[in-house]
């Protein structure tokens, strides 16, 4: 099992708690906030790998030789299982998206236009 997470925080420290035996956890961003309120215990307890990902100072030829390596993968098919599929919504929509969120029923990102 693993995670790429690019929030931090708080939704980091809850998704080492729930990784698997041996998963591995990629750490890409801080929309989150940087502080990692979390115990050893994922790490010692359950062989968890937290790895960062330096998105800003990578140096080009490693970007695309991972581009390269992974770009094939991403075939409009697979990158449909987790786009969502009516990408804007306005503020009035944000309550029923958020309890299909609840229900685990929302994939991908969504942009809210905050002028409708």
């Amino acid at each position: 099992a693993g995670c790429s997470d690019s929030c931090g925080g708080k939704i980091l420290a809850n998704v080492l708690s729930m990784t698997k035996s041996f998963g591995a956890v990629a750490a890409c961003g801080l929309a989150g906030g940087m502080p990692l309120n979390t115990t050893v215990a994922p790490f010692i307890l359950r062989g968890v790998t937290l790895a960062g990902i330096d998105s800003v100072f990578l140096p080009r030829e490693k970007r695309l030789a991972a581009y390269d390596r992974f770009g094939p993968m991403l075939t409009p098919d697979k990158l449909g299982l987790i786009c969502g599929e009516d990408k804007t919504v306005t503020l009035g929509e944000l309550p029923d998206l958020g309890k299909l969120m609840l229900q685990g029923k929302v994939k991908g990102r969504y942009i809210v236009d905050v002028s409708k």
